[in-house]
C-alpha cells in the first residue's frame, strides 16, 4: 500500500510539472520590449510558473519546467537564434531555480521566499551577464555577423538592468500567484498523508 501511495505521488508529481511547463511555454509568447533598451532584450512572465514549480516541489522541479519549456517551444516554433537564445533562456532560468529553491527550502515563510526571490534574480543577473560577456554575445556576433560594439557597456547599461527589472516584476508576479495556486499543488500530497495516518 505504501509503494502505491509513493508511485501515486509521484505520477501526480510528474502531471503538475508538465502542466506548469506547459502554462509556462505558452507564456512565452505574450513577450514585450521595455523602452529605452535594446529591442532584442523583451520580458516574459514563463519565469513564475517555474518558480512556483521550484517553490511547492523544488529546485530540480523548476529545472525541468524550464527544459520543458523551451523543448516545447523549440519544436513547435522553431529557433531563430541558432538556438542560442534558447540555451541561454534554459541556463539562465536554472540558475534563478537553484538559488530561490534552495533558499526557500530552508525556511518555507513568506519573508524566505521574499529573500529567496531576491537572491535568484541577482545571482540570474550576474550570471546572465557573465554568460553573455563570454559566450553568448560572442556567439551571436559570429554567427550572424552582428556588431555589438562594446560588450562590457552594452552589458553594464542594458543587460544587467533589464535582467533586474525583470527579475523584479517575475518575482512580484510569483508571490502574488503562488499563495493562491500553492494549495492546489500540495493538495494530492494533504489527501494521501491523510490516508496514510487513517490507516
Amino acid at each position: 500500500m505504501k509503494q502505491s501511495l509513493v508511485r501515486r505521488s509521484s505520477i501526480n508529481t510528474q502531471i503538475k510539472i508538465a502542466l506548469l511547463g506547459a502554462i509556462s511555454f505558452i507564456l512565452m509568447y505574450f513577450d514585450f520590449p521595455l523602452p529605452f533598451f535594446p529591442t532584442f532584450l523583451k520580458i516574459d512572465l514563463s519565469d513564475i510558473p517555474a518558480l512556483i514549480g521550484t517553490f511547492a516541489l523544488g529546485p530540480v522541479a523548476g529545472i525541468i519546467i524550464e527544459f520543458i519549456k523551451n523543448l516545447l517551444y523549440t519544436l513547435i516554433k522553431g529557433s531563430a537564434s541558432g538556438f542560442i537564445g534558447e540555451f541561454a533562456n534554459f541556463s539562465i532560468g536554472a540558475v534563478w531555480m537553484i538559488v530561490a529553491g534552495v533558499i526557500y527550502k530552508q525556511n518555507k515563510s513568506r519573508k524566505n521566499a521574499v529573500i529567496a526571490l531576491a537572491a535568484g534574480f541577482v545571482a540570474m543577473s550576474v550570471f546572465a551577464s557573465l554568460l553573455n560577456y563570454f559566450l553568448l554575445i560572442p556567439m551571436y556576433s559570429r554567427l550572424f555577423h552582428m556588431n555589438f560594439g562594446n560588450i562590457s557597456v552594452l552589458i553594464a547599461t542594458a543587460i544587467l538592468p533589464f535582467n533586474l527589472i525583470k527579475g523584479g516584476i517575475v518575482s512580484l508576479g510569483t508571490l502574488a500567484l503562488y499563495k493562491k495556486m500553492s494549495p492546489l499543488i500540495h493538495r494530492e500530497a494533504l489527501i494521501e498523508s491523510r490516508e496514510e495516518i487513517s490507516r
